[in-house]
């Protein structure tokens, strides 16, 4: 039995090469798990083999198909990881720019349950600009993984090759099922 789907977005960032560990935690809970990749992420990731093991394309781009429906399952839970600097402003600012951010628009807009774990150096992360998106994102309901509460800081810059192999993948999910789960109940009484 499927315990939910799982949709995940991947943005340009070194961790983005393993986010097979993001799919394989789904799968291992009885998720299924689709992936949709920014077009910076394009340049991290090898489709084919997340194709295999999800069972479902790895989207990018828009793709014309008229008179035919999307053939992924109802998305229960998103997680957006690695998320860039550029990619978690763009989110909070609601800027829809390629497939993947208006993707996330929508689901965040569907109020779908959402994980985002950043992936950005400490100098990045200390500019007005991405404290504000996060404290929107938040005030949005959107779970952004940060923090000392959350053990996940961002790391100093140029050390993101060695920070990478820490990406918190199964935390991630963790967050994310856990959310699903707490989510469904409530949605199952809304009108």
């Amino acid at each position: 039995m499927n315990a939910g789907h799982l949709q995940i977005v991947v943005c340009g960032a070194g961790p983005a090469t393993d986010v097979n560990q993001l799919v394989r935690a789904a799968q291992e809970q009885a998720w299924t798990a689709a992936v949709t990749a920014t077009p910076s992420a394009m340049d991290f990731i090898d489709p084919q083999p997340l194709e295999s093991l999800t069972g479902h394309p790895v989207r990018s781009a828009y793709q014309s198909s008229p008179g035919t429906r999307r053939s992924l399952p109802a998305t229960d839970a998103l997680v957006i990881a690695p998320a860039t600097y550029n990619s978690i402003n763009k989110v909070a600012l609601g800027l829809a720019d390629n497939y993947a951010m208006t993707s996330v628009a929508e689901l965040i807009g569907r109020q779908v349950p959402t994980v985002i774990v950043p992936f950005v150096n400490a100098a990045l992360a200390a500019r007005a600009p991405f404290r504000h998106a996060v404290a929107s994102l938040r005030d949005e309901g959107v779970c952004v993984l940060l923090g000392p509460d959350d053990q996940w800081e961002p790391h100093p810059p140029g050390s993101g090759n060695e920070r990478q192999k820490a990406f918190p993948w199964t935390v991630a999910f963790d967050t994310a099922a856990r959310l699903a789960h707490e989510y469904r109940p409530a949605a199952s009484g809304r009108i």
